[in-house]
């Protein structure tokens, strides 16, 4: 086991520090996994992680409840995710994960997003074949045995494992499987009662670009600009 590299620095994009965001993203996550398996966590693996991930940033349990209640609720609005291709300036690839209840706006928007970044938006599977889709699970890893641990999870799917810190530089283990051993890797640690910090998916660079420094504030700003936009959940890029 060694020290994950994670593309996507959230000391980059102080956008993520800003909690409305946060909740409006799991609030959608939340409505998304109701619709799709109902108001249960104990029957909807998806709504067992949203609630978790919502957890990891502080939200309350309250707003958690709320956003379960109104999804179950016939008048509340439906959204759908939408995945974005692109590039960055300085040939860098850009995938945009979206969820909207317009999908004609946010394609606009994105569209603009990037025109005004010095970037270029894609065709479906212009830049997607640059990444791989996984699960990212990160834990506290006090009382853990990585080693064992590693080991152990093999067999639920478990391709890498390694250490890294999160936002407020605290240790953290860093796991990823494939997207399609998603569900299996989650099983796995709630069967050995591991409450990960976060469960998400992600897509992993299978090449990264090297830039310079200002290189890297020219594509900061768009990925900033995108991430600022009111439908953009993630943004994921291969910078170096």
């Amino acid at each position: 086991m060694g020290r994950i590299f994670e593309v996507r620095k959230a000391t980059m994009f102080a956008r993520w520090d800003k909690m409305s965001k946060q909740f409006t993203r799991i609030g959608k996550e939340i409505n998304i996994a109701v619709k799709a398996g109902g108001g249960s966590p104990e029957t909807n693996a998806a709504l067992r992680r949203c609630i978790q991930n919502a957890k990891s940033v502080n939200m309350p349990k309250d707003r958690v409840e709320a956003a379960i209640k109104k999804a179950l609720g016939n008048d509340t609005e439906n959204y759908e995710e939408h995945l974005y291709e692109g590039y960055a300036p300085h040939g860098v690839a850009i995938l945009v994960e979206t969820a909207t209840n317009n999908n004609t706006r946010t394609v606009a928007n994105v569209r603009s997003h990037f025109n005004k970044g010095g970037g270029s938006l894609g065709t479906h599977g212009s830049v997607s074949f640059q990444f791989k889709k996984m699960g990212v699970f990160k834990l506290n890893p006090e009382g853990l045995d990585p080693d064992e641990l590693e080991l152990e999870l093999i067999d639920a799917g478990l391709e890498e494992m390694g250490d890294s810190v999160d936002d407020h530089e605290k240790p953290i283990l860093v796991l990823r499987c494939a997207f399609v051993d998603f569900g299996n890797l989650q099983k796995g640690l709630e069967d050995k009662n591991i409450t990960p910090l976060s469960a998400e998916t992600e897509w992993i660079p299978t090449v990264t670009v090297p830039v310079t420094d200002e290189q890297a504030e020219d594509i900061s700003k768009l990925i900033d600009r995108l991430e600022q936009d009111d439908d953009v959940n993630k943004v994921f890029h291969n910078m170096g």
